[in-house]
């Protein structure tokens, strides 16, 4: 029978049933591998006091200090006697806490606790008379019976503090990783697979594997510290960069059509009509994505940019390109507003170019069909007829485009606006619907990090526009504290009714819908979370309110997603067409919806919104040539984290910046997995953000070792690593992505 490999091995077989069911409960700890692999968050020294002054409230924490006094005090009980109480107050020189035991365990405490030992104390934080105090924390002294030599060795020893919870403190852990690594290292460490290759480890000089989890759990100084974190995060970088890289390998080894434009054809045309010239990095990302339309291999293109930077032009003239080619393009948009939107603004741009078999239709004209869900059954017949036959060049289209009825007569690029709305089994079902793998653009308007693009996308090449095109306006952002100074909220609406008198338009953005469906869920929400917080402000309550008060004689109009889809269509098409002053709407307009004469947004409980989110919605105003504004209203308290994220939005424009702050509150997310924020990471050591050059670096030697040996079969240990990386749920992601 094979053995299993030793970081398989179950924690149950080394520290038995009762510790190994609570680690696997509270900790989804279940191997040798999981225990070893959960690092101390932190290093406390012996000699070193833990800062008391900024512990968290309600948090389990743990604490290195020291017994300044203890009293025990006598309490009345309310009509059942007296009880006695300790209290122990606690020192680490830069501020003091109290500890307090009641009941039968009291003179124990006493006996233990005496001013001037000193110990870790571990338990949740909480105030009582204005005083922080851990109330009946586990605890475990330090220098009991230290000699002046001891407490001399003891004192510059690190103590590795781990994430905890309150059936396991830290130094059960710690005690629990020693039985662990006593265990490997009486056997010589026999059977421990190491994914790095030695002529990889040896040439970026990192510890060894059994060195690198002895320093990270028993470090001795800060360098130990130091030497195994490097190797660790690159165990974590590599592993990920080598899955990735196998991926994209399979991707080139795939045929696909080139598909190489016609010049003198219809990408000619209609850049000859173009009222504007493109800019410098629309030609650049253009010429990135021709080469690789040019190519026998599936693209695997992510185009990336600021919101407004002319994203929707680039994949226009990548479509022509292919139509020019003999080809069909696709482009998937994730709500019916928005695909309604992109077809009516390519028709417009391409005018007599999108009349294809009409009359009046150009010479090298195409037909740009939509398809949608809502469509009436006459229209969609027509628009399946037009695919299949290949009359239409161009579909624009919801998911309806992955229904088995919809067929093409040669799909030769599909095109994914705004990806993280789609699973990834629905860009494989479009992609399966051409004859040989299509070419796939997939582009998205909020600003990934590079290194997040190339954790997270590493399978796609990546574009970026970062430049806007000329005649953009600044857009002003503002914080308005309709809580601490209600007559900002006031100015908020005079500035909506002055930009209307000027001519222009406004956004009313709500959290939430407040129709029928809406009540229900209230409903079911529970009294705590009734009792806790108002529910968000609702798009119907909020019209209604401003029709009868500060906004009355304008012309107020809804927009949301459970409206009936003629509706919805109608109502943008009046707003564009200037017929409304005022739209009330959920992020329904959050991408794509374009009307340049919209110049202000007011976004109501701006602090229910993500950044991106927030950047994404104030991207719909100043689209013209007047100068653009956008006001976050919220009723959070000003020292509070939410309105820090709403300050960081007002400050900048900076899509890229602002998604490193959104990646920096919410953690990355499992970057194998669907999770979109971090409740899953399948990374312990590696962030994506401080650590760009490791995954640069990992990606590069990824890539030499999956080009030299696609299969590993030279890397049996690394074939290993991977396997315990990729359950079958990341697996499958990887295959479809």
């Amino acid at each position: 029978m094979e053995r299993v490999p030793v970081l398989d091995e179950p924690l149950k077989n080394l520290l038995g049933a009762a510790t190994a069911k609570v680690m696997a409960e509270h900790l989804d700890l279940r191997t040798v591998g999981d225990l070893l692999h959960h690092y101390p968050r932190r290093y406390a020294e012996r000699g070193e006091l833990t800062a008391l002054a900024d512990l968290p409230l309600d948090e389990h924490v743990t604490v290195v200090a020291q017994v300044a006094d203890a009293r025990v005090l006598t309490f009345n009980k309310g009509g059942r006697g007296k009880g006695q109480r300790l209290e122990v107050t606690i020192t680490d020189g830069s501020g003091r806490m109290q500890l307090v035991f009641f009941g039968r365990g009291v003179h124990f405490h006493q006996k233990e606790l005496l001013p001037g030992r000193r110990g870790m104390f571990a338990g949740k934080v909480g105030v009582f008379n204005r005083k922080l105090q851990l109330t009946h924390p586990e605890y475990k002294l330090l220098d009991a019976e230290s000699t002046d030599e001891t407490v001399k060795a003891f004192a510059g020893e690190l103590l590795p503090i781990y994430p905890a919870c309150k059936q396991l403190e830290s130094w059960t852990i710690e005690q629990s990783v020693s039985i662990a690594l006593d265990s490997l290292a009486a056997t010589g460490w026999a059977g421990l697979a190491d994914p790095l290759p030695p002529a990889l480890r040896e040439g970026r000089g990192l510890a060894e594997l059994p060195e690198a989890l002895q320093k990270v759990h028993r470090p001795r100084t800060k360098a130990d510290i130091e030497d195994a974190r490097q190797r660790l995060k690159w165990d974590e970088a590599f592993v990920l960069q080598v899955a990735l890289a196998r991926r994209r390998y399979a991707d080139t080894q795939l045929p696909a059509v080139a598909r190489t434009p016609t010049p003198g054809g219809l990408l000619d045309a209609f850049d000859a009509k173009l009222p504007f010239t493109l800019t410098d990095g629309q030609k650049k990302v253009s010429k990135e994505i021709f080469d690789d339309l040019a190519t026998e291999h599936p693209m695997h293109r992510l185009l990336q940019g600021e919101v407004g930077s002319g994203k929707t032009m680039v994949a226009l003239r990548a479509m022509l390109a292919v139509v020019d080619a003999g080809g069909q393009a696709a482009m998937l948009a994730p709500t019916e507003v928005l695909a309604q939107q992109h077809h009516r603004s390519i028709t417009e741009m391409m005018g007599e170019l999108a009349e294809g078999g009409m009359l009046g239709g150009a010479e090298h004209a195409t037909k740009v069909v939509l398809l949608t869900g809502s469509m009436g059954t006459a229209g969609r017949r027509q628009a399946l007829l037009d695919l299949v036959t290949g009359e239409a060049g161009i579909v624009i289209g919801t998911h309806a485009l992955i229904e088995d009825k919809v067929q093409f007569l040669d799909l030769g690029l599909v095109v994914v606006d705004e990806q993280h709305r789609f699973g990834v089994e629905q860009r494989d079902a479009l992609r399966g619907k051409g004859k040989q793998p299509p070419h796939l653009l997939v582009m998205t308007a909020t600003p990934i990090p590079r290194t997040v693009a190339m954790t997270v996308f590493g399978d796609l090449e990546t574009s970026v526009l970062d430049q806007l095109p000329a005649g953009r306006s600044p857009i002003a952002s503002h914080v308005v504290p309709a809580a601490d100074k209600p007559h900002f909220l006031t100015r908020a609406w005079e500035r909506v009714r002055e930009e209307v008198e000027n001519g222009h338009q406004a956004y009313v953005v709500c959290p939430r819908i407040g129709d029928d469906e809406d009540e229900k869920k209230k409903q079911k929400a529970s009294p705590e979370d009734e009792a806790e917080k108002r529910p968000p402000l609702a798009v119907l309550e909020v019209a209604d309110k401003l029709r009868s008060g500060p906004l009355t004689g304008l012309r107020v109009e809804v927009l949301h997603g459970r409206m009936h889809p003629d509706d919805k269509d109608d109502v943008m098409r009046r707003f564009a067409a200037g017929e409304v002053d005022v739209l009330v709407a959920t992020t329904v307009i959050e991408v794509g919806v374009n009307v340049p004469n919209a110049t202000a947004m007011v976004i109501m409980d701006a602090d229910r919104f993500g950044v991106s989110q927030l950047h994404q919605l104030r991207g719909r105003v100043g689209r013209g040539s007047a100068p653009g504004l956008c006001l976050l209203v919220t009723e959070m308290p000003e020292a509070g984290p939410a309105r820090q994220r709403l300050g960081a939005v007002a400050s900048t424009l900076d899509g890229f910046e602002l998604s490193r702050i959104d990646l920096e509150q919410r953690r990355e997310g499992d970057v194998l997995g669907q999770a979109q924020s971090g409740v899953r990471s399948s990374l312990r050591m590696l962030t994506v953000i401080d650590d760009e050059e490791v995954i640069a670096a990992a990606r590069e030697e990824a890539t030499a070792v999956v080009l030299a040996d696609p299969d590993l079969t030279d890397h049996v240990e690394l074939r290993t690593a991977l396997d315990a990386l990729l359950d079958k749920e990341r697996e499958e992601f990887l295959e479809k992505g």
